[in-house]
């Protein structure tokens, strides 16, 4: 096939900011960011790329960078005996004495990447997001369409047209791919007409573009001589292709990715929020995730840890430790402590009789014994005294400095300092964990009798699969 002969580099936008991730980007840039336990948000990008089969792959970074090279250079080492490649490349002002002024400027900065590799296709995508996706399906698509620009797509409820780029068809009733030119790209308008499919969707923008070299090249150059530009991919680059009718749109509904469920297989998360971010954490824990990471199929890689097993044992006074729909990582110890409904890092520590409830812990975080954290998130290396609680008391955890979100969710930055409880609030810290989780009550008072329903049940409902196999 045609597309197959095309040669191809993979440029991944990883210089952003992140300052609606505050305090979680205050020390790293946002595509370092720690996610599900064991991986960084960079990782989703990397590793879709990689599974497409595009191994030569360059990351412009910028801001606070250290961490996010040290990740990229430690974990996505590459064989160079066929040419792969992943490669990190900071701003180094090769025009100019300016940094980076957006997306597309520092593509044009760092043009050299291309001229050097001399592809005949540029793959761009952003290093922020959560989802698989097979770019190979959408090169296909670009260069079948003939497109000089193509634009993937999520499909999203109207509700949300003011916080994505919304993207318009010319004619959705055009034979082929002729359905899919681009009429209008507008940032985060006001309201856009629902699809023609589906009158409550619009098609917004994901950030990730397929360019023909010499079209891409030419808007580069075209967009650096401008004075009203913001330098923006989104905003200036691809709304330069629609205007000469060449942007077409590549709907991610279409992409088909092995291994993918139903429940999973259109999942896009722009974690650009805390929110979002907390979110996107909540979709992994239910036995039927909305986002599955357990797909061998199409896996998501990174850096293992070489902490030991996690583990979860009685504590002190034989108190019981337990996890309950939630997600561990390596060397994770629960120890006489309850975890219900959070994602934990590597090496977390929860003491006996702790309770974490709803939250997400990174590395190294710590908890003592008959402390409680709530919807909260905290970030590497933070220590929760004894007793002490994070999440019960908005005004509690305001005056000591932490952050709230307008959704009631607290987040600790990295290694942020925990002070003592006060007598008041180990109090709120028992009343809480006097609570025990229905689940492990349940188990605890139930009779023999009742256990032998339970297994009873359990065999009943072995049987039932088994025999559904058989059939």
């Amino acid at each position: 096939m045609a597309y197959r002969n095309k040669k191809v580099l993979a440029i991944v936008l990883a210089g952003g900011e992140g300052k609606r991730l505050m305090p979680l980007t205050a020390d790293r840039a946002k595509p370092a960011v720690p996610f599900a336990g064991s991986y960084r948000l960079i990782d989703f990008a990397l590793s879709n790329l990689a599974n497409s089969g595009y191994l030569q792959i360059v990351v412009l970074t910028q801001y606070k960078s250290h961490s996010l090279d040290r990740h990229v250079s430690e974990t996505w080492r590459l064989s160079t005996l066929l040419g792969n490649y992943i490669a990190s490349v900071p701003a180094q002002q090769r025009v100019g004495k300016s940094w980076f002024l957006g997306s597309a400027n520092a593509i044009y900065q760092s043009l050299n990447l291309i001229f050097d590799s001399q592809p005949d296709i540029v793959v761009v995508v952003g290093a922020d997001h959560v989802y698989r996706m097979d770019f190979e399906q959408m090169v296909r698509s670009h260069v079948e369409s003939g497109a000089r620009a193509s634009v993937a797509a999520v499909r999203q409820p109207l509700e949300m047209a003011n916080q994505f780029g919304v993207i318009e068809v010319a004619d959705p009733n055009a034979e082929g791919h002729a359905a899919n030119r681009i009429a209008a790209f507008v940032e985060k308008p006001s309201s856009t007409p629902g699809l023609a499919a589906d009158p409550t969707q619009f098609l917004a923008s994901m950030g990730n573009y397929v360019f023909d070299t010499d079209a891409l090249l030419e808007a580069l150059h075209y967009d650096a001589e401008r004075l009203d530009t913001k330098h923006d991919m989104g905003g200036d680059i691809v709304p330069y292709f629609v205007n000469r009718g060449e942007a077409y749109v590549y709907d991610f509904t279409t992409n088909d990715i092995p291994g993918a469920t139903d429940r999973d297989r259109t999942y896009w998360r722009d974690v650009g929020t805390i929110d979002s971010y907390y979110d996107a954490h909540m979709d992994l824990i239910s036995p039927m995730p909305v986002f599955n990471l357990y797909n061998s199929q199409w896996p998501i890689f990174t850096r293992q840890s070489n902490s030991p097993p996690a583990k979860i044992v009685r504590g002190r006074e034989n108190t019981v430790g337990t996890a309950l729909d939630s997600v561990l990582a390596s060397g994770v110890v629960i120890s006489g402590g309850i975890v219900e409904h959070s994602v934990l890092g590597n090496d977390v520590f929860i003491g006996t009789g702790a309770r974490v409830i709803g939250s997400v812990l990174m590395d190294k975080v710590a908890i003592g014994e008959g402390a409680v954290v709530k919807r909260a998130i905290l970030d590497k290396n933070v220590r929760v005294p004894a007793g002490a609680t994070i999440g019960l008391d908005p005004e509690l955890d305001r005056r000591r400095g932490f952050t709230i979100t307008d959704s009631g969710l607290t987040v600790l930055s990295k290694g942020q300092v925990v002070p003592p409880p006060s007598a008041e609030e180990m109090e709120l810290a028992h009343e809480t964990i006097a609570s025990v989780p229905e689940a492990v009550r349940t188990a605890a008072s139930m009779s023999p009798e009742d256990l032998d329903k339970v297994a009873a049940s359990q065999v009943a409902g072995a049987k039932s699969v088994l025999g559904q196999s058989a059939r």
